[in-house]
């Protein structure tokens, strides 16, 4: 549409036709769009679900000898999937912030069930 001499839509003929990976904006919604809103609301649903995973870690947890609360992932997952089924997804996300520690890239229910997670 931008290249459309018979459209009157304003707001096409005013963004950039290309943006480049040098760009601060590439890769990213415009600012003040519903699509760059839906991504902050999101970002902060899935904030608060990392928060509440660290709360059930801690309060079905042991703390051991280092001061440092650990749960296995089988009595986690039986823990937290009442409350959410992407407990691994969630773990990922806790791990990649330095919220939790544990071994492995990924973890399975039954495989990984005496996997150790620490709350750090």
């Amino acid at each position: 549409q931008r290249k459309n001499p018979f459209s009157n839509d304003d707001r096409l003929a005013s963004k950039p036709v290309h943006t480049h990976r040098g760009d601060p904006t590439y890769g990213r919604p415009l600012e003040g769009s519903q699509t760059e809103q839906r991504g902050k609301d999101a970002h902060s649903h899935v904030g608060k679900e990392v928060e509440e995973l660290c709360l059930i870690i801690r309060s079905t947890g042991e703390v051991g000898e280092d001061g440092h609360v650990s749960v296995t992932f089988g009595q986690l997952f039986e823990t937290y999937v009442t409350i959410s089924n992407k407990v691994v997804g969630i773990l990922l996300r806790a791990r990649k912030h330095g919220l939790v520690h544990f071994e492995g890239e990924m973890l399975w229910q039954g495989k990984d069930d005496d996997v150790i997670i620490t709350l750090l």
